[in-house]
C-alpha cells in the first residue's frame, strides 16, 4: 500500500498557485506570464502519461532555460521514465534536478530508491552505489525535517504526515540497500523503523521486515509478522502472496507452525441454513 500523500508528486499537490509565490519569492523576478502558462502545460500533462509529461518538461526547459521551476521539470521527466520503466534515464534526470536544486528531498528519495532497487549483488560497482543510495536516504531525513511548509493551505497535520511517510520511504530505502549487502539485522531495523515511523502501518514494509527476519535465520519472528499480515483483510493480494511465501519459507526452515490468532482472523462466513427435514411418511390406512 504505498504511500502517496506528497511522495512523488509534492509539487502537484501544492499547486501551480503556491509555487508561483514561492519561486517568486525565493528567485525574482517573478515568472511571466508564458512560463506560468509552460508550467501549467507540465503539470496538466502529468495527468495524461509519461510521454506527455517529457515533451511538456522539455518545452519547458527549452523556452525558460533559466527558469525558477527547473528542478521540478526535472524531476518530473525522471518520473516520467520511472514510469517507462526507464530506470537509467530517470537516475540521470533525477541528478540533473538535484544539481538544480540540492535540497530538493523529492529527487534525493527517488536516487535514495532507483540505486538501491536497481543495483545487484553482482555488480562490480554495488558498493559505490549502495552508499550512495544509504547517503541520499539520509539526506532526505535530514532535508524534509528541516523543510518549511511547501503550501500553506496544508494543515500542520498533513505535513507532518508527509514528513513522517518521506522519512519512512528513506528508511525502506537503507533497508532495501543493506538487504543486497546481506547486513539482515540491519534491514530487520529499517524496515520496522520505516514501518513504526510513519503515520500508519505500512504492509509493504512489514513483508520486507519479516523476509530480512527470515533470511536471518529468525524464523519464528517471519511467521509471526505474516501471520499478523494475511489476518489484515485490507492487505494487497499480491503482498498477502509475498507473505504466505515467505512464512512457508520460514516454516520449512524451522518455524514453529503456528497458527492466525483467534483475534486476527477474519470472520467466518455465515453458514448455510439446513435443510429442511423430509415430510414424516404418510400412514397407510388398512
Amino acid at each position: 500500500m504505498k504511500r502517496t500523500i506528497l511522495t512523488g508528486a509534492l509539487a502537484l499537490v501544492a499547486g501551480v498557485s503556491s509555487l508561483m509565490a514561492q519561486q517568486a519569492q525565493a528567485k525574482p523576478p517573478a515568472p511571466t506570464k508564458e512560463e506560468v502558462a509552460a508550467v501549467q502545460a507540465l503539470f496538466a500533462a502529468t495527468r495524461t502519461g509519461p510521454d506527455a509529461t517529457i515533451k511538456a518538461a522539455e518545452d519547458l526547459l527549452t523556452k525558460f532555460a533559466d527558469t525558477s521551476f527547473k528542478d521540478i521539470a526535472l524531476f518530473s521527466e525522471a518520473q516520467a521514465y520511472q514510469q517507462k520503466r526507464d530506470p537509467d534515464k530517470a537516475q540521470v534526470y533525477a541528478e540533473r534536478a538535484l544539481e538544480a536544486n540540492p535540497k530538493n528531498f523529492q529527487v534525493t528519495l527517488m536516487l535514495a530508491e532507483l540505486l538501491a532497487q536497481n543495483t545487484r549483488e553482482n555488480d562490480l560497482d554495488k558498493e559505490e552505489k549502495l552508499s550512495r543510495s544509504e547517503k541520499y536516504a539520509k539526506d532526505t531525513i535530514q532535508l524534509v525535517n528541516s523543510a518549511p511548509k511547501p503550501n500553506q493551505q496544508l494543515t500542520d497535520q498533513q505535513w507532518g504526515d508527509a514528513q513522517k511517510d518521506i522519512t519512512a520511504e528513506a528508511h525502506n530505502a537503507i533497508g532495501l540497500a543493506a538487504l543486497t549487502r546481506k547486513k539482515y539485522d540491519v534491514a530487520i531495523a529499517e524496515f520496522k523503523a520505516a514501518n513504526d515511523g510513519g503515520s500508519h502501518p505500512e504492509p509493504a514494509y512489514q513483508v520486507r521486515e519479516a523476509s530480512a527476519l527470515q533470511m536471518a535465520g529468525k524464523n519464528d519472528d517471519a511467521v509471526a509478522i505474516c501471520d499478523k499480515i494475511m489476518a489484515d483483510q485490507q492487505v494487497y493480494p499480491q503482498i498477502r502472496q509475498v507473505a504466505q511465501a515467505i512464512r512457508a519459507t520460514a516454516i520449512k526452515a524451522g518455524a514453529k507452525n503456528t497458527t492466525v490468532p483467534a483475534a486476527q482472523r477474519a470472520p467466518a462466513a455465515p453458514a448455510a441454513p439446513a435443510a429442511p427435514a423430509p415430510p414424516p411418511p404418510a400412514e397407510k390406512k388398512p
